[in-house]
């Protein structure tokens, strides 16, 4: 089974930057969007084969997740069930014989990290979340988690430490998720694999010069880490400022 996960930083844009070439090439079992930045009557996305599941935030062009699925899920659920939470279209489940599928696109803590408070309430409640789901049957999570876990997992990790997305308080609470029950799959496969990125800021030629971030995961409940196959992390796909990441189950 191949699922695969991208911020497409604005779907319209993207699909104008060759979204339907990689999406039609790849053929994934589940393709997971976020940062979708449109509601769905605003474009016709034509995805012949799949099941369109949207998310879209209340205030227009921001946010937003959307999934394309083959299969047909036996349940979908919306957000988080908690209103404070849920106004930004940031979650999507899908719930299969086997597993539940979650596609997240994690609040950025911002410039200044302005956020970073709303954050942490956030991952408190996503992490909770997911381990009531994972009691149930195993999880699969995919997205744009916005932290990078360790300095292995972007270039200058020591003029970042205390920015959005590599502060001490992000990466604890993503430490605090894995050692919940989850499996970072990437890490799984490949714990020493530097210079692996799946961000980059459009800022000072950073994709040329491979100046990046690795900030977009798929984790797996424990039980289901023998049954990773492959973890991709598509670098060379362009059309955002975020490349498509992919996970092979057996």
């Amino acid at each position: 089974m191949k699922l695969i996960s991208w911020n497409v930083n604005g779907l319209r844009a993207c699909i104008t930057k060759g979204f339907y070439d990689f999406f039609r090439q790849e053929d994934a079992d589940i393709f997971c969007l976020g940062e979708t930045k449109m509601q769905p009557e605003q474009a016709e996305i034509e995805t012949p084969g799949y099941h369109q599941y949207w998310n879209s935030a209340v205030k227009k062009g921001y946010s937003g997740t959307a999934v394309f699925t083959k299969q047909e899920p036996l349940s979908v659920c919306y957000g988080l069930g908690i209103e404070e939470h849920d106004q930004e279209g940031r979650v999507i489940t899908l719930e299969f014989e086997n597993f539940y599928l979650v596609n997240v696109y994690t609040p950025n803590s911002k410039d200044g990290l302005l956020r970073l408070d709303y954050r942490m309430e956030w991952e408190d409640a996503f992490r909770a979340y997911l381990k009531k789901l994972d009691e149930s049957k195993p999880v699969i999570v995919c997205g744009d988690m916005n932290v990078a876990h360790q300095e292995i997992d972007l270039k200058n990790p020591k003029t970042n430490r205390k920015n959005p997305g590599f502060t001490d308080e992000e990466r604890a609470k993503m430490t605090e998720l894995l050692a919940s029950g989850f499996t970072d799959s990437f890490r799984a496969l490949y714990p020493d694999k530097a210079d692996a990125y799946s961000w980059w800021s459009y800022r000072a030629r950073a994709r040329e010069k491979n100046v990046g971030w690795r900030i977009d995961y798929f984790l797996v409940s424990n039980r289901l880490k023998e049954q990773i196959q492959d973890a991709v992390i598509y670098a060379d796909i362009l059309g955002s400022d975020h490349c498509p990441v992919g996970l092979i189950l057996k």
